[in-house]
């Protein structure tokens, strides 16, 4: 793999993913050396450290990173993230990766080098060959010294890197709700037990989940599962042919599956499926792959075929064994619409773990790939490659113009590029156009294109949906977003269309009180607060033996709670007129807010403002003392959110998960301070994955009993242990019931 990484130098070859005038995405491979606060493009590799770049960027605390997802450009897939600066969105640099894992420890990385602060350039730093580069490096140093003394409190990062992975892989004690039933053909079966308190029929087709091991990396098996080629033949018996119907950005999108009849029950007629396809992976390596049917306009039932529907769905891809296996669980909920009733307990439960097989055919099939080579030991590049053959095959292939010879060269050559730098601004000069007919020349086989994921559609609209998945989308962006997945939602039980429900515009919005408290948790779309010794959080000896304990309680008490919506965005609540927070303030008291404002973006803006309140001095409680007079680079390195939903579908709870995430590292939070309170406004349209997940949980939504717990994590010996500022419960909120903001 030509990738290398140490604590203090990450280097290997990436790809500069840019659009032209007419809208259409190419592709152009710079190797890249990200060593301390300093980013460095080559067009080939550096025979010596002294040798100049062609650009050269500073990583500073300024500078965030989105992934973005899997894209195919110009029939090549591949992983991409975006680098953009904070202080001004046009100044950005889209990168692409030719595998996950690549993509996954390059944004690590850059997370890393952002998080610890501006960069000591003194004599060391090494000067470009550009002029305008030069001239940047000098006003940076300048920048990096104003922010240094600027900077109320330093990160200790020799002491604990706060995004390292604990060696738990869940926060939160909770029941597992799989109970095991059998085992076949080397399997593991599980059914799950039914939710006496869940409102719908979810029940009515209980999930069944297989779980084996394959020896094969995570990488490599998720590779495998996004294939819609000819080659999934191999494993997937019950598979006849699909295509990608919608590209929905990088981690969603709407795919077709017919299947074969010659494994149903005699006389049964044809199934396919359209469904919704999300995919994410963890910081471990986890790869999850999540499934539900939906309806599109562009795939109407199909002539032959009865139409199933998934009501949940999905894998789960965990390395074991040092990466070189994966345990790999295969979770079904699936209403096979037989017509006769009497049939479909028997039938559909037999049906069901009968697909459940694949995971053995998949495991089968990488123990064949196994037997190709002499010894067992193999890298996850030789798997990939071997597999990128199989996978070259092809299937809906969508007509994408490719630019090649002079037509290529004026296009290019023409582009256009607005953005204007901001004073920080060091990402937009990498794009180098004037550079871009002096390319490395690529190996034969190395990247070459998985095309049997071309998504099916035309450039035109291939292109409309690249330019739209941006790493901050305007709200425009992100409210037509949210409307095309939305429009996708005609299955009633557990997947709602938000825009068809009925509003309630009559309601009184005082800020503070909009959601009604009830602890017994009997009423739909109320609060309280969750039990602290449900979440683990960090334990006196932390950074010695890496465990975790049950909180014992909490900082804060939650006091109230905001569900609004409005046509935008809705920040810094705690200082409007009439909210809770200033009715406190003007009695004088000495109480303290921490207000959550976790905002969703779309035509219509959902907004859920969850609200602390300490009696006792801030002073009395130093890490958060350190956090209120903070700067934003602290603050984000800091902020976690442990989440988890006790109630509702396998496949929200695993969209969710139920680790720790510090959120500053995901998501943009705008801060807001006022006399008694602090306020964070957590933008989730600033990120890909979060979207996706936060569009399924929306259309899942009074299904679901949401649990969460925030605290500051404690990075040295003095911090520790770590305590929860607050936790909350929010019990089947309802759409329809969110208030109408006013007017700020």
């Amino acid at each position: 793999m030509d990738m290398s990484q140490t604590d203090q130098r990450m280097e290997g070859w990436l790809y500069l993913v840019r659009s032209n005038r007419i809208g259409l995405q190419y592709s152009r491979k710079r190797y890249f050396v990200l060593e301390g606060h300093l980013l460095k493009s080559f067009k080939s590799v550096p025979v010596s450290n002294n040798e100049d770049p062609v650009r050269s960027a500073i990583i500073d605390s300024c500078i965030r990173v989105t992934d973005n997802g899997r894209e195919s450009i110009q029939r090549k897939v591949f992983f991409i993230f975006t680098l953009y600066n904070t202080s001004n969105h046009n100044d950005q640099l889209k990168l692409g990766a030719s595998s996950p894992e690549e993509a996954a420890r390059w944004i690590h990385s850059f997370q890393e080098v952002a998080l610890k602060g501006g960069p000591d350039l003194g004599d060391n730093f090494v000067d470009c060959s550009n002029n305008i580069w030069q001239s940047f490096s000098i006003h940076a140093r300048r920048l990096a010294g104003s922010s240094r003394r600027s900077r109320i409190n330093s990160i200790d990062w020799s002491l604990c890197s706060s995004t390292q992975t604990d060696a738990v892989t869940s926060d939160v004690i909770a029941p597992s709700p799989w109970t095991i039933f059998g085992c076949q053909n080397g399997l593991r079966l599980f059914k799950e037990a039914k939710d006496r308190d869940s409102h719908g029929k979810w029940d009515d087709h209980p999930a069944i989940m297989a779980v084996g091991v394959v020896d094969g990396t995570s990488e490599a098996i998720f590779q495998t599962l996004m294939s819609l080629g000819p080659s999934r033949s191999e494993w997937d018996f019950c598979f006849y042919k699909g295509n990608v119907v919608e590209h929905l950005d990088g981690h969603t999108d709407i795919i077709h599956k017919q299947l074969y009849s010659d494994w149903l029950p005699w006389g049964m007629k044809r199934r396919d499926l359209l469904l919704r396809r999300y995919w994410r992976r963890e910081d471990d390596g986890t790869y999850v792959i999540l499934y539900h049917s939906v309806f599109h306009k562009k795939c109407p039932p199909q002539k032959g075929y009865v139409r199933a529907c998934l009501k949940s769905g999905g894998y789960v891809i965990s390395p074991v064994n040092q990466g070189k296996q994966s345990v790999v669980k295969h979770m079904l909920a699936i209403d096979w619409k037989f017509w006769k009733s009497y049939l479909q307990t028997s039938s559909a439960r037999s049906m069901t773990i009968k697909m459940l097989g694949r995971v053995a055919a998949l495991r089968e099939l990488f123990r064949a790939k196994l037997g190709n080579y002499s010894s067992s030991e193999f890298s996850s590049g030789e798997l990939r490659r071997n597999f990128r053959l199989h996978q070259n095959e092809g299937d809906g292939e969508a007509d994408v113009p490719t630019l090649t010879g002079n037509e290529r060269t004026k296009e290019n050559i023409a582009e256009e590029v607005e953005k204007s730098p901001s004073e920080h601004a060091s990402l937009i000069s990498l794009n180098d156009a004037s550079d871009e007919f002096f390319d490395v020349p690529e190996p034969p086989y190395s990247d070459q294109s998985e095309t049997d994921w071309t998504p099916d559609f035309g450039s035109e609209m291939y292109s409309q949906f690249e330019l739209q998945d941006t790493h901050h989308p305007k709200l425009s962006t992100a409210a037509g977003f949210v409307k095309r997945l939305h429009d996708l939602a005609v299955q009633k039980r557990g997947y709602v269309d938000l825009q068809e429900m009925a509003r309630e515009d009559n309601m009184s919005c005082y800020y503070g009180s909009t959601l009604p408290k009830d602890s017994t948790c009997n009423l739909a779309c109320s609060w309280t607060a969750s039990d602290p010794s449900t979440f683990l959080i960090r334990g006196k000896n932390y950074l010695e033996d890496n465990k975790k304990v049950k909180a014992k309680g909490t900082l804060m008490q939650m006091v109230a709670a905001d569900w609004l919506r409005s046509d935008k965005r809705e920040d810094d609540l705690g200082g409007r007129p009439g909210s809770i927070v200033q009715k406190y303030a003007a009695q004088g008291g000495r109480e303290f807010f921490f207000i959550v404002n976790i905002q969703v973006p779309g035509s219509t803006t959902y907004s859920l403002a969850l609200y602390y309140m300490m009696n006792s001095p801030v002073e009395d409680a130093p890490l958060l003392e350190s956090f209120i007079k903070g700067d934003d680079a602290y603050r984000n390195s800091r902020f976690k959110l442990i989440p988890y939903i006790s109630k509702g579908s396998w496949i929200v709870k695993q969209s969710v998960g139920k680790k720790a995430c510090l959120i500053g590292q995901a998501l943009e939070i705008n801060y807001f301070h006022g006399k008694n309170y602090l306020e964070l406004g957590i933008d989730i349209g600033s990120s890909t994955v979060a979207r996706g997940v936060v569009s399924l949980v929306l259309g899942y939504l009074n299904n679901l009993v949401i649990e969460m717990a925030f605290l500051i994590q404690a990075n040295t010996p003095e911090e520790l242990p770590e305590y929860l500022l607050g936790t909350c419960r929010l019990n089947h909120l309802d759409a329809s019931k969110s208030v109408l903001a006013k007017p700020s």
